[in-house]
């Protein structure tokens, strides 16, 4: 976000687990997730399509685990909440197809485990962080994600308010000099029973979500479009179809920050899509806790095959306390950015994927790309 602007208004977008999209990328991601509790040197590259009442996994498996591809996608899928025809999509009668082959050679001997590792794709991923919430994340962005939390949350946690999974939070920040000033608009749509009426559940996203998520932000003239179209009780895959990788912005920074090239669910670590725009906030979180700048965001790129990158880029949008290009220049000397390197540093095979894959993959204090190990290294430069 340019540093230019003053006085404006800025919007992020977050969705429930329960929405098509997001249930196909906690399938890709828990497929994952069994590969690495099995084999972490494991080879993933899956993509789910979701329709009414099927499911389809297809993509590339390399690996010495035996997955049981029916019980993990049913067992997500009942996780979710769709357990039920009534409901339009249930876990123990859809169809499950899988359509999986073998890594190719050719991109397997380039992520031949040594030290050198090369990349597992060519590619450009971008990490970002700010000052301007806890997190340090835009607070559009973080205060989409914890409604839409908080909407999934009270729908488990009682049954009886005829919530659905499939759900949408949409958040519009007012910014005054530069700063978050108040939450101008607040937009969510919730999957809901044929028995709830539009006034109560306006009331129920209200009470039980905005108030409790947002009520530090929220003032007099917030404005709320809870459900606008009115009803929505047919949703997930029935309602729209589902696929891996088409929530790329909720995943990273809801648009406040620039995206890379590719997706994160369904791959495996040694691909630089996922395991670099990790590194990429790694980097410019502990940038912006160190005090170097109060905004940074962070290019790095690859060759597929090549180690190391092929180029480091940094913005912190007149925010720095040095320059851009001598953080540049820092940053390789304080963080290891060959890929062995990174998925050592972060720990990346273990099996914490499918977490990620709603809610976003950053702002959550226990994912190892969130850690603050480096403010003192980085503070030497100040």
């Amino acid at each position: 976000m340019s540093s230019s602007l003053n006085n404006y208004l800025f919007t992020s977008e977050s969705v429930t687990e329960g929405h098509p999209d997001k249930m196909c990328d906690q399938i890709s991601d828990s497929i994952l997730d069994a590969v690495l509790m099995q084999d972490p040197h494991g080879r993933v590259a899956v993509e789910t399509a979701t329709k009414t009442g099927m499911i389809l996994v297809f993509g590339e498996l390399t690996t010495t685990a035996h997955v049981d591809f029916q019980k993990i996608i049913r067992g997500v899928v009942q996780k979710i909440g769709y357990t039920s025809s009534d409901i339009g999509f249930d876990y123990k009668t859809c169809s499950v197809q899988s359509a999986i082959e073998e890594q190719s050679p050719e991109i397997a001997a380039a992520t031949v485990e040594k030290e050198d590792t090369g990349a597992g794709d060519q590619g450009m991923m971008f990490g970002f962080a700010c000052n301007e919430t806890s997190e340090l994340m835009p607070l559009a962005s973080i205060l989409s994600h914890k409604l839409a939390f908080q909407l999934a949350k009270i729908r488990k946690e009682d049954p009886t308010l005829g919530l659905r999974p499939d759900g949408k939070t949409q958040v519009t920040i007012e910014y005054e000099n530069g700063k978050p000033l108040r939450a101008h608009t607040i937009v969510i749509s919730s999957q809901h029973s044929e028995n709830l009426t539009q006034a109560e559940l306006h009331k129920i996203l209200k009470e039980k979500v905005i108030d409790v998520v947002a009520k530090d932000w929220i003032d007099e003239n917030t404005a709320y479009h809870l459900n606008p179209t009115g009803s929505f009780i047919i949703g997930g895959p029935q309602g729209d179809a589902g696929l891996t990788g088409r929530k790329i912005i909720v995943d990273t920074y809801g648009g406040y920050a620039r995206h890379g090239g590719g997706a994160f669910s369904g791959k495996d670590p040694s691909k630089v899509d996922r395991s670099g725009a990790y590194m990429g906030r790694y980097i410019a979180k502990n940038i912006v806790a160190s005090g170097l700048a109060e905004k940074c965001e962070v290019q790095i790129s690859y060759a597929i095959g090549v180690a190391e990158p092929i180029s480091v880029f940094v913005d912190t949008f007149g925010t720095g306390k040095i320059s851009d290009e001598k953080i540049s220049k820092i940053i390789p000397k304080v963080f290891g950015l060959k890929p062995k390197e990174i998925i050592e540093n972060l720990n990346l095979k273990q099996p914490i994927y499918q977490e990620t894959a709603s809610y976003g993959h950053f702002g959550r204090e226990h994912f190892p790309w969130e850690k603050l190990d480096k403010l003192e290294s980085l503070q030497k430069f100040l």
